[in-house]
């Protein structure tokens, strides 16, 4: 990664209860928990370390998170907002293009079709071959794609990053 660059990660929450009182109170499953946790080992094993998170305020995205930041070293600060929650993909872009430029990797948690759309349509078709495979295979919950941009979260944009990897349950 050069030193214009950026990595954004691009996360679906993990598999969550079918029902709750609320949608935004549903929180994950044993297995969800369970892929939660891989998620993170999975991103450490790569080298991927967010120093920032931007989460969907619902229950099993905040749950998604934690259990992702365990297995990872640092201490990333986090932005827990409901703004992420049933976000557009434009509403998720403007939220990602505002993050200060000192921030150099981020990890993005939330609902499909937000997160699949995003993971599909950042990518500039020049990544990793394998990881292009896995994502069009789907993005079910705890999936997972990593991207590079070059230069700062203001150009990030449909087509302007390399897609490195993609991690699914």
């Amino acid at each position: 990664m050069g030193d214009g660059s950026r990595v954004l990660v691009v996360m679906r929450h993990a598999k969550a209860e079918p029902y709750a009182d609320a949608d935004r109170a549903r929180r994950l499953t044993a297995r969800g928990r369970s892929d939660a946790t891989t998620v993170g080992e999975q991103l450490a094993a790569w080298g991927v370390v967010p120093d920032h998170a931007v989460v969907s305020a619902a229950a099993r995205t905040v749950e998604t998170w934690s259990l992702v930041k365990e297995q990872l070293s640092g201490d990333p600060t986090e932005e827990v907002t409901e703004a992420m929650y049933n976000a557009s993909a434009d509403a998720a872009l403007e939220t990602l293009r505002l993050l200060p430029d000192e921030l150099r990797t981020v990890l993005l948690v939330g609902h499909n079709p937000c997160i699949a759309y995003l993971a599909t349509v950042l990518h500039d078709g020049q990544g990793d071959p394998e990881a292009l495979r896995r994502l069009l295979a789907g993005f079910p919950p705890a999936a997972a794609a990593v991207l590079e941009l070059d230069g700062g979260w203001e150009s990030l944009a449909e087509g302007v990053a390399r897609l490195t990897h993609v991690h699914t349950p």
